[in-house]
């Protein structure tokens, strides 16, 4: 909480307006939000959580508990895209520190469920047979789920940009949209992107556009006859040619590093959205986005038992053992 007390201290003014309450700043509003997302609750659940602890209150300063239809409406406010890109920028500037390369960065998309019900549960309520054998089996098929494409750092790990919008749909036409969202500071030489990406347009905005370096395996539509023919596209050419018979290059390999940021954001957080419309699904997902970043930015605290070694153990005369065994020492 203070990591995101201090980000949101450096990236929101103290007060939404110059009449407002002055109850609780928007720094402090800020921090029970990650809050709320980091311990996988709803407005209630962190408002009954800062009720029962004095302690997390204490941390951030807070004298009065804000009610969970304050927090609501502090998302609404605080989540918008200009405040968002401000606390993204800063959460990776605080994992980076003074550098601004970023050697190696990857680009996909993932989708979080819109309930917490089980798909499997879901398959089994639509298909259960005990219903009837008369009845026809339904075929479970897309529903409107949040989508969120995400810009990464290969090395870092670090969420580099964000959309957030609505599935399914096609990653080909959306590259353009995130890389508009990366921080102005931030310099990417080389971006690795699945086939979902491929298309000479693509290729296009990052080398031309974006000075980027781009790979992206050349096996978007449906395969010609030939499997030998070259793609009129000269970018798609050369991916061609770099693709060779099966083969991928060794730089195609950090892919991957997008693949384990979802999945953090999955299992740290959570893989189904509480919101219920759609634009507080889009704040959802974004407040996970800078919740994750927060998390790198505190990564030393998890790890510092690697840099601290334990104290020597201490030895204790055998008469205490015996006085501590004892069962009338008092």
């Amino acid at each position: 909480m203070l990591e995101a007390l201090e980000v949101g201290g450096q990236c929101l003014p103290p007060y939404a307006h110059r009449f407002a309450p002055k109850k609780f700043t928007q720094p402090q509003l800020f921090a029970c939000l990650v809050l709320k997302e980091f311990e996988k609750k709803d407005y209630r659940g962190v408002w009954q959580l800062l009720l029962d602890c004095p302690d997390l209150r204490d941390a951030i300063g807070l004298k009065a508990v804000p009610h969970y239809t304050t927090l609501q409406k502090a998302s609404r406010r605080l989540l918008g895209l200009e405040h968002v890109r401000k606390l993204l920028a800063r959460t990776v500037a605080r994992i980076h520190g003074r550098r601004k390369n970023v050697p190696h960065a990857a680009a996909d998309s993932t989708g979080f469920d819109a309930r917490h019900a089980s798909r499997y549960f879901v398959w089994r309520r639509d298909n259960d047979p005990r219903k009837g054998e008369k009845r026809p089996k339904k075929k479970h098929g897309y529903k409107h789920y949040g989508k969120l494409m995400i810009v990464v750092c290969c090395l870092s790990h670090a969420v580099l940009a964000a959309v957030a919008s609505g599935g399914p749909a096609p990653d080909v036409h959306q590259l353009g949209g995130v890389l508009a969202e990366l921080p102005p500071g931030v310099k990417v030489g080389h971006m690795v992107l699945d086939a979902g990406f491929d298309s000479g347009h693509n290729h296009r905005l990052l080398r031309e556009e974006h000075g980027i370096r781009s790979t992206i395996p050349p096996e978007y539509g449906r395969p010609p006859k030939d499997p030998a023919a070259l793609p009129p596209d000269k970018y798609r050419r050369m991916m061609k040619r770099r693709f060779k018979d099966g083969k991928r290059p060794t730089v195609y390999r950090k892919r991957v590093q997008v693949e384990t940021v979802n999945s953090m954001l999955k299992r740290n957080l959570g893989s189904a959205l509480r919101g219920r419309a759609h634009h507080s699904r889009r704040r959802d997902m974004l407040l996970r986005v800078l919740t994750h970043n927060i998390m790198l930015a505190l990564s030393w605290v998890f790890y510092r038992a690697e840099l601290t070694p334990f104290p020597a153990p201490v030895s204790v005369p055998n008469s205490l053992w015996k006085l501590a065994a004892s069962p009338f020492q008092f």
